[in-house]
């Protein structure tokens, strides 16, 4: 069956591509059909009988040409359904009785009503109605009202009609396609604009509150250098000033980078998070806060790099944080901190009712988590749990890019 399926696509998918051999097709089976029905008597006994007529030389000239204009319908409609309604109008008029070479229009009716507007479709399929109808009723086999008369009527004015219902669910699918991808392309941009502009903030805020102290680490640091042989007091007094403004620094850079993802935010923690040493402190203001929390570690107290570290930790609190919001009253939350070889896998999961309400507008949670986890070349995954909940694992290198090893 999936070979069957395979073979099927791939041929669509040919056929797709070379519109002209499947016009060629198609123009061959219509002239097969033709030819077949005008060996057929519609005025039998019992319904229409085979081999009681043969088709007339000139009925058969008249089919080469009708069939063969099909293979160029898609290239100009128009013309084609002219061709073979002349074509048509002949074999009506002059035919005794006519051969069903009408048959050709009718595909050429419907490829104009499938490929142009409606207005289009109601002026051209009413005239070709009216000529092929008026033709076989009043030049034709009498008597005018007959099955093969009412028929043309009946078949024109299906073709015209399932022309125009293709034609407007193709632009229908279209229309859908087209809104998809503009909403697509606005989400990527909307997310790409967010994560400038937050490394744009970042690396303001880190030059802001850096800069001073290190311009006087790099003073005092010469200053020390210069006095260190004759006066060694004042050297090891700029080095203070040197430990202080680095100390200054350290705890300005981890406050800063700590409180950039919060503003806004008032139910998340607001204090400096210096890594998982703290983790149950932040459990506990949870907890506080009405979630349930349990927490499994299974990291062999190893001293984590400090990346990995600050990363581990705002990926628990920014988790909890959607948990608490989204999850719903009567939810609960596990956390687990396990190390797994070289890596540090930390697992956030909770079972609220609706947890696809974590991933609606594409916030800052998650995009924040996901660039800390690629920034550290780790993984992370996040989405709804299998009965319901949210799952958000992250899988976190413990030798960092920058070289850190654990």
């Amino acid at each position: 069956m999936t070979s069957l399926a395979t073979g099927f696509a791939r041929t669509q998918r040919w056929l797709r591509a070379h519109p002209l051999a499947l016009d060629g097709a198609l123009a061959a089976a219509v002239l097969i059909c033709m030819v077949v029905g005008s060996f057929a008597d519609p005025n039998g006994r019992h319904g229409p009988e085979f081999g009681s007529r043969t088709p007339q030389l000139r009925s058969v000239v008249l089919m080469v040409p009708a069939a063969g204009a099909l293979v160029f319908r898609r290239r100009n409609p128009l013309a084609v359904l002219v061709l073979t309604g002349a074509v048509s109008v002949v074999e009506l008029v002059t035919g005794d009785p006519p051969a069903p070479v009408a048959m050709s229009a009718v595909i050429a009716l419907y490829t104009v009503a499938s490929r142009t507007d409606r207005p289009t479709t109601w002026r051209v399929g009413l005239l070709t109605m009216a000529v092929l109808t008026g033709a076989a009723m009043f030049f034709g086999s009498p008597p005018w009202y007959s099955q093969e008369n009412l028929g043309i009527f009946a078949w024109t004015g299906m073709a015209a009609a399932a022309g125009d219902a293709v034609r407007s669910r193709r632009d229908f699918v279209g229309a859908i396609r087209e809104r998809a991808e503009r909403a697509e392309r606005t989400r990527e941009e909307e997310a790409r604009r967010r994560v400038a502009e937050e490394r744009l903030r970042i690396a303001r805020d880190l030059h802001d509150v850096v800069a001073h102290h290190i311009a006087l680490v790099n003073v005092q640091a010469g200053v020390a250098a210069h006095v260190m042989d004759k006066r060694p007091d004042q050297a090891k007094e700029a080095l203070a000033h040197v430990r202080e403004a680095s100390r200054s620094a350290l705890n300005e850079l981890r406050a800063t980078v700590g409180l950039l993802r919060q503003s806004g935010d008032p139910e998340a923690p607001t204090e400096p998070a210096p890594g998982l040493e703290v983790l149950e402190e932040l459990v506990i203001t949870f907890r506080q806060a009405g979630l349930p929390v349990e927490v499994a570690r299974a990291d062999d107290g190893i001293r984590l790099p400090a990346a990995v570290d600050l990363a581990a930790y705002r990926i628990i609190q920014e988790a909890l944080t959607n948990a608490q919001k989204h999850a719903g009253r009567d939810a609960k939350a596990e956390v687990s901190v396990i190390r797994v070889g070289p890596t540090l896998e930390v697992t956030v999961l909770d079972n609220g009712a609706e947890p696809q309400g974590q991933t609606v507008g594409g916030g800052h949670g998650l995009l924040g988590m996901r660039e800390r986890v690629t920034a550290l070349g780790g993984t992370l995954t996040t989405g709804p749990r299998y009965g319901g909940g949210f799952r958000v694992q992250a899988i976190l290198p413990l030798k960092t890019r920058t070289g850190e090893d654990r």
